[in-house]
This record gives C-alpha cells, structure tokens and sequence, in this order.
C-alpha cells in the first residue's frame, strides 16, 4: 500500500519544517498541505511538500482537499505540530492489512517533559482502545476509499475528528499502532496542563451530550 500524508496548516512556519523533514526519512507516497491562508512563511516551508492545496480556513475542510488530492492508498492525516516515530508509515500499512480493522493511529506522546505530559498520552491511547475514537493529533489513518465512502470530515468549525471517528467505529476496529506520535505541548503549556485537558474533556462531554461543535469553537482558541 502506499501513504498519502495530508497536513492542514495555518500559520504554522514554528513547527511545519521539523514535521516535513521527519517525513521525509519515511518516504511517504506523497506529501500534501492544504493551507488554509497562511500569512506567515508557511507557504515557503510548505514547498518542500509533494503538493500545496490552497483552501478555505477550516480544518476540516483543508484536509477534505488534501484528500481530494492524493493518489495514495492509504490517507494520514498529520496535525503540523505533531511528528511521527520512525517506521510509523510502515506501522499504518500493516495494522490496515489486519482482519476487521478500519483505521487506527499512534500512540501518543506529548512533547514535554513530566508525569502529567505522560498521563495525557496514556489517556488518549486508552480511549481509542476503549471507546474507538482517536482525535486528529493522534494521527488519523485509513484507506483512501473508505474515507470517500464515507463523504469525509464532516464541514464543522471544530470535533471534526471526533464526529468522523464515531461513525468509523461502526465500521469495525479502530487500533493504536506500536509507533509514537509526538505532539506539540504548546497548548498545554499556553493555557495550562489542567485547565487545558479540563477544557478538552468538557468540550467533547457538551457535543456528545448534542451541542453543535460550530458553537463550541469560540471556546476552543487557536495556539500557534
């Protein structure tokens, strides 16, 4: 199988090139960015990529034409703060050839030191295991057509992973792979471990319990 890898951007020239060149030491199928209109120097980074989309400001949205874009038969979808563990691409294509499973993600390890980092990243590993719902910085994967079976990401403002990720587990098994993902403490840290993750866990309580996302963005600010 090969991988596309779909990386939505916006402002992020602090983080992008470090993402982009770890990817290359895996030789993915493709490299895309969908750029939501950046007025940084994302653009100049985001050159070194296979294929740059312009798109309307969204995450959702952007990755929905990266998708739209790639000729691969696996679709990643990669947050441009996180960065992937060696051989994770290889990882993704095996856990996809297993009987029953529909997508999967990595483990996740925040980029940080302390126990508090590390209990964020055992949390997030045990509720794809246990609810088979992974979020977007946990690096979402699956094969191109069942995602354009699916009508991918739904077009919501924010939880688009969350909302896409629960009709997936109808599907069949959603599994984390062996290989880390590391994320970016930068939201973490602006905001503050505990009110952040506090934060996280009411706002996906409040959609569950039937509250449009688009209403929850405002409270959920972007960081770069």
């Amino acid at each position: 199988m090969s991988v596309s890898v779909i990386i939505p951007t916006l402002n992020e020239e602090s983080c992008l090139e470090r993402t982009l060149d770890r990817l290359r030491e895996q030789r993915p199928h493709e490299v895309i960015v969908a750029d939501g209109g950046s007025t940084d120097g994302t653009l100049r980074l985001a050159a070194e990529a296979d294929r740059v989309i312009a798109s309307p400001a969204g995450r959702a949205g952007q990755m929905n034409e990266g998708a739209a874009a790639a000729t691969g038969d696996v679709l990643l979808f990669l947050h441009a703060d996180c960065r992937l563990e060696s051989g994770a691409l290889e990882e993704a294509e095996r856990c996809l050839e297993a009987r029953g499973v529909v997508a999967g993600c990595f483990q996740m390890t925040v980029d940080g030191p302390g126990l508090l980092y590390r209990m964020i990243g055992v949390s997030a590993t045990l509720r794809v295991r246990l609810a088979g719902l992974p979020y977007g910085d946990q690096g979402l994967f699956l094969r191109r057509d069942l995602f354009e079976e699916l009508g991918g990401f739904p077009a919501v403002r924010l939880m688009e992973d969350l909302l896409f990720s629960r009709r997936l587990r109808r599907l069949g098994r959603i599994v984390v792979a062996s290989q880390r993902i590391f994320v970016s403490p930068r939201r973490w840290r602006s905001a503050g471990i505990l009110r952040q993750t506090l934060r996280n866990w009411t706002l996906t309580a409040l959609a569950a319990g039937g509250i449009h996302p688009d209403k929850l963005a405002s409270y959920y600010p972007a960081v770069r």
